[in-house]
C-alpha cells in the first residue's frame, strides 16, 4: 500500500477534479459464507448513475466520469479493494463479490464459492473479464473453490497483469453472448 499510495493519490485527485461526488464508491456485497461486507472502488461513474445498474458496455458510456474509461480498462479503479483484502474481507485470488441480493439466488453448487474470500482476480476473471454470462462465471468460480492451489493462484495473478495491461474483455460484448 506504501509503494502504491503515490499512484492512489494522483487517481484520487483526478478523480476529484474531474467530477462532483466521492472519490471512493462503496456498496455492500457479500464475502465468505455470505457475510456482508463493504466493497470499495474508485468511482468512475457520475453520481446519478444507478450503483445496480449493468456496468458501462463501451467506453464512451455517458455514465463514465473524465478518467472512467482510463481507470476501468486498467482496473485501477479496483485498487482500493486492496484495503478490503488487508481488513480480512477479500483475498487477492478469488471469486467476484457478488452483490448481497444474488447470494439466495444461487444454486447450492454455486454457493461453494461463499466458501472463500471473493477476490480482486479469479479464473473469470482473467479468461473473459466482463464479458462473460452469469452462469458461466458462477460455474468457473465455483470451480476455483473446487481447484484451488497455491499454484493455481500463482498462476491467475500473473495471467492478470496480461489481461489488465492488454485491456482485454474491459466491456460486455453484445449480442447472443449475453443473451445466453
Amino acid at each position: 500500500m506504501v509503494v502504491l499510495s503515490p499512484v492512489l493519490a494522483f487517481i484520487a485527485v483526478v478523480i476529484k477534479i474531474s467530477s462532483k461526488g466521492p472519490i471512493v464508491f462503496t456498496q455492500q456485497r457479500a464475502g465468505k459464507d455470505g457475510t456482508e461486507f463493504t466493497l470499495y472502488k474508485f468511482r468512475t461513474m457520475k453520481i446519478d448513475a444507478d450503483p445496480f445498474g449493468q456496468s458501462p458496455s463501451r467506453g464512451e458510456d455517458p455514465r463514465l466520469i473524465k478518467g472512467g474509461k482510463f481507470l476501468r480498462e486498467y482496473s485501477l479503479d479496483e485498487l482500493p479493494q486492496l484495503f478490503n483484502v488487508l481488513k480480512g474481507d477479500m483475498g487477492i485470488v478469488g471469486p467476484r463479490p457478488l452483490y448481497i441480493s444474488q447470494v439466495s439466488q444461487l444454486s447450492d453448487y454455486h454457493k461453494n464459492r461463499l466458501l472463500v474470500k471473493p477476490g480482486l482476480t479469479g479464473l473469470s476473471q482473467i479468461y473473459f473479464r466482463s464479458s462473460l454470462t452469469d452462469k458461466t462465471t458462477l460455474d468457473m468460480e465455483a470451480e476455483y473453490v473446487e481447484k484451488q492451489s497455491l499454484w493455481l493462484d500463482i498462476k491467475i495473478i500473473f495471467l492478470t497483469l496480461g489481461v489488465v495491461l492488454g485491456k482485454k474483455g474491459v466491456y460486455e460484448k453484445q449480442g447472443s453472448e449475453k443473451e445466453q
